[in-house]
């Protein structure tokens, strides 16, 4: 993470954003195994049918595990951005442009976490559940809506960061 300075030890907020990722690693290994396995007992040497919900599965531990990687690339500067016209401002500019770029991202972020939310009550109020191993949908994306927030909150420690540098 490049903040101008060395590197501080990790806060506790980094150790526990850095524990949601490894646990949305652990969740895609894990989901990783489901499909082998699925695929394996469709497969003509079992002949079986495979794991009934899978695609469930991979459709909710997919988007959970993207949300679960996203506080951690934001905290280690690991987003793509494009400075194409910022490379010959001085880097403390550079830092407070990109600062004003993570706060945007946090209102984004702030944004789809609320929408996440509103989503998750409506689809508890509707008693919404997959089509196959009948899971309620609202946890998956309540879920989602929780991470998004913490995103957000990333965002701005991040622009909190640069800006502190820039100083």
């Amino acid at each position: 993470m490049d903040t101008g300075g060395e590197e501080a030890a990790p806060s506790g907020f980094e150790r526990v954003i850095r524990g949601i990722a490894l646990l949305g690693g652990g969740l895609l290994i894990a989901l990783s195994v489901v499909v082998v396995v699925s695929v394996t007992l469709r497969s003509d040497l079992v002949g079986g049918a495979g794991v009934p919900g899978d695609f469930e599965l991979v459709q909710m531990a997919t988007a959970i595990a993207a949300f679960c990687f996203l506080p951690w690339c934001q905290l280690r500067r690991g987003n793509i951005f494009v400075d194409t016209f910022t490379l010959k401002l001085p880097r403390r500019w550079q830092r407070r442009i990109d600062a004003g770029w993570d706060i945007v991202y946090a209102l984004v972020m702030a944004l789809i976490a609320w929408r996440l939310a509103v989503g998750a009550r409506a689809a508890f109020a509707t008693g919404e559940n997959s089509m196959v191993l009948q899971l309620p949908s609202y946890l998956p994306i309540a879920l989602c809506s929780a991470l998004a927030a913490l995103v957000a909150a990333a965002a701005v420690v991040s622009a909190l960061r640069l800006a502190r540098a820039s100083a």
